[in-house]
């Protein structure tokens, strides 16, 4: 299938400061990735790349023009890469990073010389969820603070799963615990059992290994018969968020953390509105660039609830960026 690279000069200080941003293309589906880079090494010269799965129109460049006025005049080249998968196009070549106690690498690179790292690795590929994206920077390294706090999580379920990474990082922690992760991506679901493979993560049905299963949202038997969870992650985004807010409660424990990612800064307080309808108190929100990270805890008073399955369409959009 052909995707398309639409490529705009910028400045090093806007690379800097937009790598990975995708705020002005956020009701695209399916969302560009944009990729920062120097061309040519120590030229100088940087340049903004916008991966498509379709052709993009002016609209489209202009947008982009907006994130690097730099490149106001100038003319938006567009190229078709005929036969190469846009997402893993977008995300090969990228650098090994820590956050927190985590060292995340693309498979090839050479683990950290640290031991005292936990080395997750993951392929460039067609699921989002490399680490790189500030929403999935932002749930590992609350994560990595929930567990520095002292949290203790025995049921876990991470919803829009994308690549699996979030669940791998969990098992990590929390590695007695019971396990599932979802997407309503077959082809994400898929993937992510080839990473935990990867990770030497066990997946299935048994106790602690990883169980992935391909739902929209919390649909689906497995993820109802297994709650209530005591730790929630869903990374995905700001409207299925605010759709998932009572699925999300139905399946949590009295007292249980919620992470959530994916909502740009000003779509937080709508989010967090949603949630504490449903009884949840913001605990810590964390900013990365223009992407926070919302953790929430369930008040005891609501409790955990079963409810039967509804009619109402699937939210789409999810799946880990």
């Amino acid at each position: 299938m052909p995707s398309f690279k639409l490529t705009l000069p910028c400045t090093r200080a806007e690379a800097d400061r937009l790598e990975g941003d995708i705020s002005a293309f956020v009701e695209l589906d399916p969302m560009p990735a944009l990729v920062a880079r120097e061309e040519g090494e120590d030229s100088g010269t940087w340049l903004i790349e916008a991966y498509f799965e379709e052709r993009p129109d002016a609209g489209t460049a202009d947008a982009l023009r907006v994130l690097v006025p730099s490149a106001a005049h100038s003319e938006a080249i567009i190229e078709q890469l005929d036969d190469e998968d846009w997402v893993t196009a977008s995300q090969s070549g990228l650098d090994p990073f820590t956050v927190g106690r985590f060292y995340i690498r693309l498979s090839g690179e050479r683990p950290s010389e640290n031991q005292n790292l936990i080395d997750l690795q993951v392929d460039a590929s067609r699921a989002f969820g490399t680490g790189h994206h500030p929403t999935t920077y932002g749930c590992l390294s609350a994560l990595d603070a929930l567990k520095s706090a002292g949290n203790r999580f025995s049921n876990i379920a991470d919803i829009g799963t994308g690549t699996g990474l979030l669940s791998f990082a969990a098992q990590r922690l929390w590695p007695k615990a019971g396990l599932v992760a979802s997407d309503i991506d077959p082809v994400a679901v898929e993937l992510a059992g080839e990473f935990a493979a990867m990770n030497g993560i066990a997946t299935g049905r048994t106790s602690c290994a990883l169980a992935l299963v391909t739902a929209p949202g919390t649909d689906h038997p497995l993820i109802r018969r297994r709650a209530p969870y005591d730790l929630l992650v869903a990374n995905i985004l700001a409207g299925p968020l605010i759709a998932l807010a009572p699925d999300l409660a139905a399946i949590q424990k009295d007292g249980g953390t919620l992470i959530l990612a994916g909502l740009m800064r000003q779509q937080a307080a709508g989010v967090a509105a949603a949630y504490r309808r449903e009884g949840y108190r913001l605990v810590e929100r964390r900013d990365r660039e223009n992407w926070p990270t919302l953790v929430l805890r369930k008040r005891v008073r609501h409790g955990h609830r079963r409810k039967l399955r509804r009619s109402l369409p699937a939210p789409v959009g999810t799946g880990e960026w």
